[in-house]
């Protein structure tokens, strides 16, 4: 039987000379662990060294993906060819079938090959002569890095570094562009204040600008194919009427120049935006089709790659831009923010304030995967990202709908919701305040009642007056000694005895006051 063993420096040919051990499987690494043993079960055969890096990638990249390469064609015919009787035992049985279809050899896979393949692994160096361990190394490494750039696709429409240099420039492009507008209507707007409320576009202030000069000649200027038929006409009053100073030719000569610088940057700035939706749909499809090109070139920019953006979790896409704000909170011990550069994704624009956070949330989950898959990923295309921004407008809709629908099931019925009823912060009038029997014992409130009463002085002068107050004052006295012996009555069932001698102590005050008011009304009826 014979092996065949693919290593980083090439391929091995080797020949089992005692077939008997390899049924053994549990005990056949006793059988390698010395040099000595392991050449008694296999012998090298033949050894087609690689000639470089570039033909073992290949070698390596068609073994990955179940083909024959040129080296092992090569290889497969000098040698197993010739003894088409023995057996070739390999390591990958997907490539076993390609071997037997094309080259008519007969090919075995199994876990005796498997084992078989893993111990002269160990013993590599050694049944391979002419190969020192540092070269097989080296080789191993490098073949390594090449067939990972080879799985990754590395090419030069990958290169994100033109994304984070293009949106860069453009939002320095950007703030000059608002400087200039700026100096060049205040400039002009010396000479011809009113312009400036009449054409509200800044690119066609500044078109027009050049193509006036002097607001003398606007009667006598074409701005049709600048401005509409009504905006025209009421530049021309104005211009007419107009409060502005007179300038030179050689100032109407240098704002033309800022005029012209304006427009060469606005032209430049569009051209520039073509390219950057470009390089964005090559690179992140996904990406851009989630939050648009400008919000995904500043992710990748801010991350400093997009390969740097893809190893950031959901939760750091979404507040990524907000890291100002995010530190601040958590030293403060206040709420931490919900969005960042993701904010001015359309998504999130276009919904109401109180769904923001939610939305952002759901977006920076769906986005860290596209980003992903942008980096990743061996396809080109944007179909997974069209498809979450669907799901996200279907829920989006949901939100703003306030519909509440099932989690199991197909999800598409409507839950079954009980009717909602508005429930009032507004207390009800309560009508037992209406009552006019006191909350407070009776008891309390005439020892109150004593307590604030003043006690009258007797006048001798005034006759009749006593004789009134005397008379009502005895009455009350009869009418509260009557409910006063009920009560003690009731008190005394219903209390413990305790209570009762409390009461009992209440009850001798009161009636010492009560004959005293009695001695007091005797003798006032005796003087008189």
């Amino acid at each position: 039987m014979l092996v065949l063993f693919e290593t980083a420096a090439g391929y091995a040919i080797f020949k089992v000379l005692d077939e008997s051990k390899l049924q053994q499987i549990d005990s056949l690494h006793k059988e390698f662990d010395t040099p000595e043993k392991a050449n008694k079960v296999v012998k090298l055969k033949h050894f087609e060294k690689f000639q470089d890096t570039t033909e073992a990638l290949a070698a390596a990249t068609a073994l990955t993906e179940g083909k024959i390469g040129k080296s092992l064609k090569k290889v497969l015919k000098k040698v197993v060819a010739k003894e088409a009787h023995e057996q070739l035992a390999i390591s990958d049985a997907k490539l076993g079938g390609v071997i037997k279809e094309k080259l008519d050899l007969a090919c075995i896979h199994s876990p005796m090959v498997a084992e078989l393949m893993r111990c002269i692994r160990s013993q590599i160096e050694n049944l391979v002569t002419g190969l020192p361990p540092k070269e097989i190394s080296v080789m191993s490494l490098g073949l390594a890095h090449s067939l990972s750039r080879y799985k990754l696709k590395f090419s030069p429409d990958k290169v994100d570094t033109m994304i984070v240099q293009a949106i860069s420039l453009l939002d320095d492009l950007d703030k000059e562009l608002n400087n200039y507008i700026m100096r060049c209507r205040e400039w002009y707007g010396w000479h011809f204040p009113e312009m400036g409320k009449v054409i509200t576009d800044n690119l066609v202030y500044c078109k027009a600008v050049r193509k006036i000069g002097d607001r003398t000649n606007v009667a006598g200027s074409d701005l049709s194919d600048l401005l509409p038929e009504e905006i025209e006409a009421e530049l021309k009053l104005a211009a007419e009427i107009s409060m502005g100073t007179e300038v030179s030719e050689q100032d109407i000569g240098n704002i033309g120049h800022l005029c012209d610088q304006v427009i060469d940057i606005s032209e430049y700035r569009a051209q520039l935006y073509d390219y950057l939706k470009n390089r964005m749909m090559a690179i992140a499809p996904n990406l851009t089709v989630m939050v648009g090109e400008l919000v995904g070139a500043r992710l990748i920019s801010h991350a400093g790659s997009l390969l740097n953006l893809a190893k950031h979790p959901a939760s750091t896409v979404q507040i990524l831009g907000a890291e100002k704000a995010l530190f601040r909170a958590l030293k403060t011990r206040k709420d931490t923010p919900k969005y960042g550069l993701i904010y001015h994704a359309s998504l999130v624009g276009q919904t109401t304030a109180k769904n923001k956070g939610k939305i952002s949330r759901m977006l920076a989950a769906k986005a860290s995967l596209a980003i992903r898959y942008d980096a990743l990923g061996e396809d080109t295309n944007a179909e997974m990202g069209t498809e979450n921004r669907a799901k996200l407008e279907a829920r989006l809709r949901q939100l703003e709908e306030k519909g509440i629908r099932r989690i199991s099931g197909t999800g598409k019925a409507m839950a079954q919701a009980d009717k909602y009823q508005h429930k009032s912060e507004v207390r009800m009038y309560d009508p037992s305040g209406d009552s006019t029997i006191p909350s407070t014992s009776k008891k309390r409130k005439f020892e109150e009642e004593e307590a604030e009463e003043p006690v009258t002085p007797a006048v001798k002068s005034k006759k009749a007056k006593k004789e009134t107050v005397v008379e009502e004052e005895a009455e009350a006295a009869a009418e509260e000694e009557t409910p006063k012996k009920k009560k003690k009555k009731k008190e005394k069932k219903e209390e413990e005895p305790e209570a009762v001698e409390e009461e009992m102590a209440v009850t001798e005050s009161t009636e010492k006051k009560k004959k005293k008011k009695k001695k007091k009304a005797k003798e006032e009826e005796d003087d008189e």
